[in-house]
């Protein structure tokens, strides 16, 4: 019998590799790593290698191995979200809350209409057997109106934007859009898995009693730090792994993605600890270089653009002009209502239209429960790609030299990469 230890060691740096080599190429025409790290896990799934050599993809990534590498990019996965949600500070929300939740409310509403429209149309094609048509309804609307809080920050970062009024404003929309989408979808995965009414709220009933309870931790977790004292960073750490991991479990257990758990116990965490900033820093350093890249393959192993006949490219187009029209449209419509001038509201309506990995978390977590087909979440990934690939060089065309929306200081900040962010 072969050690199954041995295509492991050659799958992980090979997936590695390749997603660094990615990020790094996107980065020099101006596009975020993450860019690059989709599009490598795209091309090591059948939609290139699988096809130009399959014996190669074979020997690469052996069928033996894809269940390991798997559990492992969905653990790197789950640290991610917890990430994600121990930097949703909705705090910054500031002085303008009313402006921020009519762009957050309206960028996440008008997708989802268009979204349900589209739907509609998309069902008798692309609805896996077994799936009600409200679920796929609902699932779809969802999925259109994301955006990717993280990736967001990170372009800003790269443009100097972050402490700009603008780029304030639209992570403040962001974290709301993110806060309000992953509500709605919690809602959505408790239908899609329960199949009643009546167990959906049952579910959603004790989700948030989770979520309360894990709030209720927070005092802990600060009189933990005071008694530990210096030597601590290590204990918070192991609590902090732990704490994500058990959460994800009991959310599973309820009957929801275990995604949710290590979201909401990040949000729950305490903000403004030196010790958990530390101990976060950590976890980014070794799942975002080492884990997430497998998350990525896992995504391309399901990306396969053979399976798409020519007449539904048609679709994936009207996919992708629904998701920009209702995004930017919603978000820029109620930028340009609440008093901002269109150039103004155009640049933000780009910004909330950056998608990114965040969006790729929400196909996978379809995919899983089987709201969606492979082919449609083909589509759905290609259209992911394009709005995330489109929001900087549309960004800087829009901004021209409006000094609202150029770096304060133009000159290069040798700080910028160590900003926040955490999807590269």
């Amino acid at each position: 019998m072969s050690d199954p230890l041995l295509p492991l060691l050659l799958a992980v740096p090979v997936v590695v590799l390749a997603c660094q080599a990615g990020g790094r190429a996107v980065r020099l025409v101006g596009q975020p790593p993450v860019i690059g790290e989709i599009l490598a896990g795209i091309l090591l799934g059948p939609s290139l290698l699988g096809w130009l050599a399959p014996s190669v993809q074979h020997y690469l990534l052996p069928p033996s191995v894809l269940p390991v590498t798997s559990a492992m990019g969905n653990l790197g996965l789950l640290a991610f979200l917890f990430l994600i949600g121990l930097e949703l500070d909705l705090r910054s929300l500031g002085t303008a809350r009313g402006a921020v939740a009519a762009v957050s409310l309206s960028g996440v509403l008008l997708p989802m209409a268009l979204g349900a429209g589209l739907a509609s149309a998309l069902y008798p094609h692309f609805a896996p057997p077994g799936v009600g048509r409200l679920p796929f309804t609902l699932f779809v609307a969802v999925a259109l109106s994301i955006t990717a809080f993280p990736v967001l920050a990170r372009i800003l970062a790269d443009r100097g934007l972050e402490n700009t009024r603008l780029g304030a404003f639209a992570l403040a929309c962001a974290a709301a859009d993110d806060a309000l989408a992953w509500c709605l979808l919690t809602a959505v995965v408790a239908l899609s898995t329960s199949g009643t009414v009546l167990s959906a709220l049952t579910i959603l009933a004790l989700t948030a009693a989770f979520a309360v309870g894990l709030a209720l931790l927070r005092p802990v977790l600060h009189a933990l730090r005071k008694r530990a004292g210096r030597t601590s960073d290590d204990l918070v750490l192991v609590l902090l792994f732990a704490g994500l991991c058990l959460s994800a479990y009991t959310t599973d257990q309820i009957g929801v993605h275990p995604a949710f758990g290590a979201f909401l116990f990040g949000a729950a965490a305490p903000r403004g600890l030196l010790v958990i900033e530390r101990s976060a820093a950590r976890i980014r350093a070794v799942v975002l270089p080492l884990l997430l890249p497998l998350f990525f393959v896992d995504t391309g192993l399901h990306t396969d653009f053979s399976t798409l006949p020519a007449g539904q490219w048609g679709w994936g187009a009207a996919i992708l002009a629904v998701a920009v029209i209702g995004k930017w449209g919603g978000a820029a419509g109620a930028a340009r209502l609440t008093g901002s001038d269109w150039r103004w509201s155009a640049a933000v309506g780009t910004l909330m239209n950056c998608r990114g990995l965040t969006e790729l978390v929400v196909l996978g977590i379809g995919l899983q429960i089987g709201v969606i087909t492979e082919p449609l979440f083909t589509l759905l990934v290609i259209m992911t790609v394009i709005t995330t690939a489109a929001t900087a060089p549309v960004l800087k065309r829009v901004a021209g030299d409006d000094p609202r929306m150029t770096p304060p200081n133009p000159a290069a900040d040798p700080q910028r990469d160590t900003a926040r962010g955490v999807a590269g």
